[in-house]
């Protein structure tokens, strides 16, 4: 395993972190007893940092890594939750106005409850759940999550920034206002890396987290197309990938296929990899449901470049799009 530095925290995290979303069961049906089974696998094998958030399963993925971390023996293991506003804004609102998103009262409360579940003093890193620009002004969560530091409930504070939207990240970064930003990067959303965001990390020592590697499945490369027959009703990769939204992904996978086929041995790979391709990316929390995808995410974690020939190529699947436009927004 490949540790990298968490931004100007003195924190060395694993490159491959691990995703929590999946925990919560708005997937498909998980067994709690399974999953901590799986995390504990995870930080055998040098895992490190967990990614969780109060909205995954109502609390229910934060109280599956608190019961893991209470079994574990060994080293320190991060874990990095969120805490989602009083009201989501609409997704399709570039500039919504955020004062009052996240009162005092209600971080406070979010906050001694996550410590709860996660059965720990401290939460290690506290991120607000939905970032927007209005959030550079409007400072009042800011002055309390700061009490919270203060207090000794919470170590560093980070931000999720909205789907689709990377160079929202770039203001809070320049002015230093968080220690941390995750954001979706990945062979389809390219742009952290192109337009600024992570070079604005890099300047300030912000850690920069990359989520949904796969782009939530699609770029595992295990699509056929029969897979939305399996998908539970209801479940986050019906909402995502309904309608004709899956015709459309599963086409440019194919293509794109092709491309990494000369490089690498699968689809997944190659994405997996390409999240790791940046040096200023601190961690890329992909979602493990098992100890083999435990296992063959942490093979990635081998120090190689991924290939310059290869970032040109992929230049042209660049495709931003908003397709998160559910109730459980990563």
């Amino acid at each position: 395993m490949q540790y990298r530095d968490f931004g100007r925290t003195g924190w060395k995290v694993s490159e491959i972190a691990f995703g929590g979303w999946q925990l919560g069961g708005t997937w498909g049906p998980v067994n709690d007893d399974d999953s901590i089974k799986t995390l504990l696998h995870a930080y055998e094998q040098g895992i490190n940092l967990v990614d969780t958030a109060e909205l995954y399963g109502e609390g229910r993925s934060e109280s599956v890594v608190g019961r893991s971390l209470k079994q574990w023996k060994g080293g320190k293991v991060y874990v990095a939750t969120k805490i989602r506003p009083i009201r989501w804004p609409d997704p399709d609102d570039d500039a919504p106005d955020m004062r009052g998103r996240y009162p005092a009262w209600y971080l406070r409360e979010g906050v001694d409850a996550a410590l709860q579940r996660l059965g720990v003093e401290q939460l290690d890193l506290l991120q607000l759940h939905c970032w927007a620009p209005d959030l550079v002004h409007s400072l009042d969560w800011l002055e309390t999550l700061n009490d919270l530091r203060l207090e000794g409930k919470i170590n560093q504070v980070g931000v999720s920034l909205r789907d689709y939207r990377p160079n929202e990240g770039i203001d809070p970064v320049k002015l230093n206002l968080i220690a941390s930003v995750q954001v979706i990067f990945n062979i389809f959303e390219q742009r952290p890396a192109t337009e600024g965001l992570f070079e604005a990390c890099g300047n300030s020592g912000v850690a920069a987290i990359a989520r949904v590697p796969l782009d939530s499945g699609s770029l595992s490369g295990l699509w056929t197309k029969d897979t939305p027959s399996t998908w539970a009703p209801g479940s986050v990769p019906a909402e995502l990938f309904g309608g004709d939204r899956f015709d459309k992904v599963f086409d440019r996978v194919e293509k794109l296929k092709k491309i990494v086929e000369p490089y690498y041995s699968s689809l997944g790979e190659a994405a997996m990899r390409y999240s790791l391709s940046s040096p200023l990316v601190s961690a890329t929390i992909p979602g493990m449901s098992n100890n083999r995808s435990v296992d063959r995410n942490v093979a990635y974690s081998d120090g190689q470049e991924f290939p310059t020939e290869l970032i040109q190529k992929l230049a042209e699947f660049n495709w931003p799009r908003n397709y998160y436009k559910i109730s459980s927004p990563a």
